[in-house]
């Protein structure tokens, strides 16, 4: 029994075609970040929960951050023993690094000393601030994925006609969501 190649290949060559152009035009789907997940990632490790939401751009601003806060308040803290251990040995009337300074005494180690702690408090409350923040961050970015990758919704400048003033049109953003 005869049979035609041809025939084959060409009916296989259509179901492929046909296969592909589904593919081609089938909806994208959209991927959904857990904002659980992202901001417990967040939360164990500043940055991770942007890593997990594929947010990398974002990682090397959030380390900067806390690392400079978390450096400015090891500064400040080391800055406050300094000035602490000179204020009690100022007390005690012993020697200390800043003995023989003149103009400087009880009071002025122990005002240097009460900034030190204050901007070392300040510091740890900014970056706990921040740390906060980057939690919230990833939770809201993962919250909001799907809806800023959903091609029904659109947000598009539109010049809006105002036929009862004298100007007649202005600039505007149009909101729109097909169904």
């Amino acid at each position: 029994m005869p049979t035609d190649s041809l025939r084959k290949d060409s009916v296989s060559t259509e179901q492929k075609l046909l296969r592909n152009i589904e593919k081609y035009n089938a909806p994208k789907k959209i991927k959904h970040f857990n904002p659980t997940e992202a901001g417990l990632y967040s939360a164990v490790l500043p940055g991770f929960g942007q890593y997990y939401n594929r947010k990398y751009w974002k990682i090397p601003i959030v380390w900067g951050v806390i690392g400079t806060g978390v450096g400015i308040a090891v500064w400040n803290q080391k800055q406050y023993r300094r000035y602490r251990n000179a204020f009690i040995a100022e007390l005690n009337h012993q020697t200390h690094e800043f003995s023989g300074i003149s103009g400087v005494d009880a009071e002025v180690l122990g005002n240097i000393q009460d900034r030190a702690k204050r901007q070392r408090d300040y510091a740890i409350a900014i970056t706990a601030g921040i740390y906060i923040l980057n939690i919230v961050d990833a939770i809201v970015d993962a919250h909001l994925y799907a809806q800023r990758h959903d091609s029904d919704l659109a947000i598009a400048p539109v010049v809006i006609n105002n036929q009862w003033e004298a100007n007649g049109a202005k600039a505007g953003l149009s909101l729109n969501f097909r169904f």
